[in-house]
């Protein structure tokens, strides 16, 4: 190659570069917009309902939580919450209030037996909060398992009324600030206490998350259409055996993430129940107006059952 043709390819080779830089620099940005819209068809891997940095978050080290609280960037699954219908009933339990280790509050709502008992529930709330519909729901476990019930409040004191104040509080939940609420009332209720949990929509991801965190004091999960655990490491950890309840019609925790599910922690060796009823996300909420009573009557008899089995 002589002198000459080096210097022409130097020249276009430069000319080139100098194109490109200046070409990116002048084109904007535009945001992907496919991955909000797959998120609902995507329940095992959410890749773009929330940001990548809030799913990839060591700190959180909760990927089925946090990708359960993305779902709130999909319109559908926000519609698919109707708001809930008003109630009233005379509450047998009180409000109860415990420090944690931090100094900080946290909130729940306690129904204690007539009998003194080692036997307790924790009852996690669904999107909207700790509202009256789980109060009154913790009364009737109460009274019906002879248990120690304790609805814990996730939100931290809010409550939602509107679709889009839930979605606001769902997506603000921060894993470590719900697992330092579950600690606090572990420890409240004592380290001799026999301590199954339940929990519908995100109360149905986070029973399966606190039946893990109290470790060998967990004898019973309830896991109602909510994201379950899918690591094989902290499935193998799990004390207490599982009862899953599923919905065929459900878009979100669909029937091949319970499969998925199950599977996972049958290969962990661990015990599980699933059972799945040709009904939508939400079916068992007494204030969805289109609250399916009978296969959620059904439901209802299989986890009194399976909480019999957990306490004996």
């Amino acid at each position: 190659m002589n002198r000459y043709t080096t210097l022409v390819l130097a020249s276009a080779l430069l000319l080139a570069t100098l194109s490109h830089e200046s070409l990116t620099a002048s084109t904007p940005k535009v945001k992907n917009t496919k991955t909000k819209s797959a998120a609902k068809h995507s329940c095992c891997s959410i890749e773009g309902a929330a940001d990548s940095k809030a799913l990839n978050n060591e700190a959180t080290n909760n990927q089925a939580t946090t990708q359960f609280a993305a779902f709130t960037s999909d319109q559908a699954f926000v519609n698919k919450h109707e708001e809930p219908l008003p109630v009233t009933f005379q509450t047998k339990g009180a409000a109860v209030k415990v420090k944690a280790a931090d100094g900080t509050e946290c909130f729940g709502y306690e129904v204690k037996p007539k009998k003194d008992t080692k036997n307790v529930i924790f009852v996690i709330h669904e999107f909207w909060g700790l509202n009256d519909y789980v109060k009154q729901e913790s009364d009737k476990l109460s009274e019906e398992t002879g248990a120690h019930v304790i609805a814990l409040d996730l939100y931290d004191g809010k409550l939602a009324t509107t679709r889009e104040d839930a979605s606001k509080y769902m997506q603000a939940n921060k894993p470590e600030r719900s697992k330092a609420i579950i600690e606090t009332f572990q420890k409240y209720v004592g380290k001799d206490a026999k301590i199954a949990t339940i929990g519908w929509c995100f109360g149905g991801g986070w029973s399966h998350q606190a039946s893990l965190a109290v470790g060998k004091q967990a004898v019973g999960c309830v896991i109602y259409y909510g994201m379950p655990e899918m690591d094989a490491k902290k499935l193998a950890t799990m004390n207490a055996p599982t009862l899953g309840i599923f919905a065929k019609q459900d878009k979100w925790i669909t029937p091949e993430v319970a499969t998925k599910f199950e599977a996972a922690v049958k290969a962990a060796g661990k015990s599980i129940e699933v059972k799945m009823y040709d009904a939508d996300h939400a079916f068992a909420n007494p204030s969805n107006p289109k609250y399916g009573k009978e296969m959620a009557e059904d439901a209802h008899k299989a986890v009194l059952a399976f909480l019999k089995k957990c306490f004996a």
